[in-house]
């Protein structure tokens, strides 16, 4: 098989990775999340905590990861969380029970970590190793497209079938896309340090200042992320005029994601990896608040394009800088910045369903969100005086 052949079905294999353990297993949550509250009884409140649940997985998976250093351990624990995202799509539409579904919730989101840490670190290795660029935009670009999968799924089945015959096509089409996502990912090589010339892949690690800088600035994104992407079905649903359009702004929030993840690498190497960061918060900060200050569409579209752009334009810029920290081993690297990023996680959507429940919206936990990414942006421009004083 040639390079470039090998080179497309590992990024394909790490693009059906996103559909399944991130798309399906995760962000299928969101657009069915109305309907489960209106045909399952669902309340607000349960659908924050269900969501807090999801990332609290998702946290316990970056644990793991920052702990593991065998390649080889990770590429199972890769394969086993393919089988996992499976499972516990299979569960939530098996039951109306909110233990099970939060026990799902959990398993889901420990399998969306092996997703995001061993998955782009077995890939962003792999690229290393065959002497390609070390960027992660075209792999990243399936968190986008399995939004948008997702929500098209629902938007098409939402008038035919019940929230739970929902979920269970969305297993049978699961199933469907693990095989390429299993079976296309090559196992790591025994020489996971060398290149394939033979030349061996040194880690430069930060200093320790900028690390915790970094870790607390991701902690910030995490925030910024969680509430909108948990809630913007939701959101855009309760806006005047706008019932049942909110699962459009969902795939609109895909569509733009996907492509945006090859321009946020164009922008790093053009201008520097913290400049195009300190861009993408600046970006996500806005697209939060767009629909507290607006309720018309045209706004409401373009800071949900907005807000897909830029969070994942965020991920993948700063799992990316910690593979080239750390070539040898990048799930490492990769498991500690999720950590500080899947705390924010957990925090924000339990309080912003908390807040929406008691106000009758989501307007504080919108402002939560904005106020703590703009503390980010602070932090991103403390990281570039201190790269600048490195130099």
């Amino acid at each position: 098989m040639s390079r470039t052949s090998q080179r497309i079905k590992v990024l394909s294999a790490g693009i059906c990775s996103f559909i399944l353990m991130v798309g399906i297993a995760r962000f299928a949550y969101t657009p069915l999340l109305p309907q489960m509250q209106q045909q399952a009884g669902l309340s607000v409140a349960g659908g924050g905590w269900l969501a807090a649940i999801n990332y609290m997985g998702y946290l316990a998976g970056a644990i793991l990861a920052a702990m593991i250093a065998s390649a080889a351990l990770k590429y199972r624990l890769y394969q086993i969380g393919l089988v996992v995202a499976l499972i516990t799509t299979i569960m939530m539409g098996i039951t109306e029970h909110f233990w099970i579904w939060s026990l799902s919730r959990f398993l889901a989101g420990l399998s969306s970590a092996a997703c995001f840490m061993f998955g782009a670190g077995l890939v962003l290795n792999w690229l290393i190793r065959n002497e390609y660029r070390p960027e992660l935009g075209i792999h990243f670009s399936g968190v986008g497209l399995s939004i948008a999968f997702c929500a098209l799924a629902v938007e098409l089945m939402k008038h035919w079938l019940s929230w739970s015959e929902q979920w269970l096509v969305l297993s049978l089409l699961g199933l469907v896309i693990m095989v390429p996502a299993f079976f296309w990912m090559p196992a790591p090589s025994a020489r996971s340090a060398f290149t394939a010339s033979g030349r061996e892949m040194v880690d430069q690690p930060p200093s320790l200042k900028f690390m915790r800088l970094f870790m607390l600035a991701y902690f910030c994104a995490g925030v910024g992320y969680a509430v909108p992407v948990t809630f913007i079905v939701a959101i855009v649903d309760q806006l005047p005029g706008l019932q049942g359009r909110g699962i459009w702004a969902f795939v609109v929030l895909g569509l733009s994601a996907a492509p945006a993840v090859v321009l946020w690498d164009l922008l790093a190497r053009r201008f520097g990896d913290l400049n195009a960061l300190l861009l993408a918060f600046l970006m996500q900060v806005i697209s939060i608040l767009i629909p507290v200050l607006t309720h018309s569409l045209v706004p409401i579209v373009l800071g949900t394009a907005l807000f897909g752009a830029s969070f994942l334009g965020i991920v993948s810029l700063v799992l990316t800088m910690a593979g080239r920290y750390y070539p040898s081993n990048p799930a490492q690297m990769m498991g500690k910045m999720t950590i500080s990023f899947g705390i924010g996680q957990i925090v924000a959507p339990a309080i912003a369903g908390i807040l929406a429940q008691q106000s009758g919206n989501y307007n504080s936990g919108l402002y939560l969100a904005a106020s703590i990414m703009v503390l980010g942006t602070l932090l991103i421009l403390q990281l570039r005086s201190l790269e600048r004083v490195s130099e």
